[in-house]
């Protein structure tokens, strides 16, 4: 633990376990109803800030224009809705920390692992942080705009914070230890009696007594996993984010099947974390609930980059907690439960390397651009909410059944999903080419196809598979 969580825990007592207290709970719902006030505190300030974040917004002009054809809203639409998300996962961890001092408050679950220090912090400070950084470039890009790199710089605090108090840096450990023990490779204590990887770099001379660096290998390499981590799943919020209620209400769902998880790990007493996961899922989940009635469409107030990121951030944290012990196979249900805008963020990715655009160039392709025009705005962001609860339900099953099985349906839904989107983007992306190639057959720029005269309709595949007439304005598309 990282001395700044040592100094802010220094003014917390730890939690009742003494045997004069109430019975703890025992099973899912007893444990899930222990901590329930976490979850109404953190919807109650999340819907009550909502709208005076958004009479704010409009107040000093941080509003969302309609200014580009991929936009769905008319309206400019005020920004700010990331400060109440975040005001509302703050307050639930803030009645947790109250529930320390006053144990009638929150009925904690028995643990046998006991706290390295005289006191406790509900969620180490190291979070605190990085939603907070997050949060507030987040603010500024939605204010006065920033460059992508300074983001980034954001995010890699972050995560760099993260790593300092070794949140999620065990994960690793379920990979490397597994494959060092296979080839025979030692492992040893690190200074604080984990089990890691050493890799002892031999100095010319020795320094403080010392003849070589030792490097905790399993360390380096978690830190690198949870840099890209956040990087990558904040952005998938954000890319994600593009229809009214979409991501508020995927991340609700999301948090669900990750408390659902994060239950069932603190029943089997898997770690000194389990309170930690199970108090953010809380928030997580009351402050989406709390901001959802004002964002679905028609929405009064955005996420904006604070939000998303913020969302996309605090999943992450979770997600990566639940390898705490190296159990790779929570993180990957984890992964699993927040699917949804990891394989749109892969889709986006390929879909533009098959076109030949840069990857972060912008486009209306996504997966609810492509259910809005045949869905409509609620009917897609619907549709969306059910594939998200299939994947939040296979995720969470995890933990009820044979892992394998699970992982296998994932994969295929995963692919199914897949490819049916690259096929629709890659039909359009053939209609284009067809229009490109026709315009410059008619200019005589290009050969004219076999069977096909210059001046005649454009020919291009229909959706069956077979010939058809080139949609109207397809070049323009």
């Amino acid at each position: 633990m990282s001395p700044i969580t040592l100094a802010i825990t220094a003014f917390l007592p730890v939690p009742p376990t003494d045997a004069g207290e109430p019975a703890v709970p025992t099973g899912r719902l007893a444990i899930f109803e222990g901590y329930i006030g976490v979850l109404i505190v953190s919807f109650l300030v999340a819907v009550i800030a909502t709208p005076l974040m958004r009479r704010l917004a409009v107040a000093y002009g941080i509003i969302d224009r309609p200014n580009e054809a991929r936009k769905v809203h008319t309206v400019p639409i005020a920004y700010l809705g990331g400060v109440a998300v975040y005001l509302g996962i703050m307050g639930g961890i803030f009645f947790a920390i109250l529930g320390v001092r006053f144990p009638d408050l929150i009925q904690w679950h028995t643990t046998e692992f006991q706290r390295p220090i005289s006191f406790y912090l509900p969620v180490p400070f190291s979070i605190l942080l990085g939603m907070t950084v997050i949060l507030l470039v987040g603010v500024i890009d939605d204010v006065t705009g920033i460059s992508p790199r300074v983001k980034i710089g954001g995010q890699l605090f972050a995560a760099a914070a993260l790593a300092m108090d070794r949140v999620g840096v065990q994960m690793a450990a379920g990979i490397l230890l597994p494959i060092a023990r296979t080839l025979g490779i030692p492992t040893q204590p690190n200074a604080l009696g984990i089990e890691t990887l050493l890799l002892k770099i031999p100095l010319p001379l020795e320094i403080a007594g010392a003849g070589h660096i030792p490097i905790d290998v399993v360390y380096w390499v978690g830190t690198g996993i949870i840099a890209v981590a956040v990087i990558g799943l904040c952005n998938a919020a954000n890319l994600i984010d593009g229809l009214d209620g979409l991501l508020s209400g995927t991340t609700a769902i999301a948090a669900i099947g990750l408390l659902v998880v994060a239950l069932g790990m603190a029943l089997a007493d898997d770690g000194p974390r389990d309170a930690e996961r199970i108090i953010l899922c809380m928030a997580l989940l009351g402050a989406c609930l709390g901001f959802l009635p004002h964002n679905f469409n028609p929405a009064t107030i955005f996420l904006g980059d604070a939000g998303s990121l913020l969302l996309g951030f605090t999943t992450c944290v979770i997600i990566l907690m639940m390898g705490d012990t190296g159990k790779t196979s929570l993180v990957a249900a984890g992964v699993i439960i927040f699917a949804l805008p990891i394989i749109d963020t892969s889709l986006a990715i390929v879909r533009r390397k098959l076109e030949g655009r840069p990857i972060s160039a912008a486009d209306d392709q996504h997966l609810h651009h492509q259910l809005k025009r045949a869905l409509g705005v609620k009917g897609a962001v619907l549709a969306l909410y059910g594939i998200a609860a299939t994947f939040a339900t296979i995720g969470a099953a995890v933990t009820l059944i044979r892992a394998r099985g699970v992982f296998l349906l994932a994969i295929i839904l995963g692919a199914y999903v897949g490819v049916t989107a690259i096929k629709i983007a890659r039909r359009r992306a053939v209609e284009a080419q067809a229009a490109r190639h026709d315009a410059r057959v008619a200019t005589g720029l290009a050969p004219t196809s076999p069977g096909v005269k210059a001046g005649d309709p454009a020919r291009v595949v229909s959706p069956a598979g077979g010939p058809g007439p080139a949609a109207p304005g397809a070049a323009n598309r």
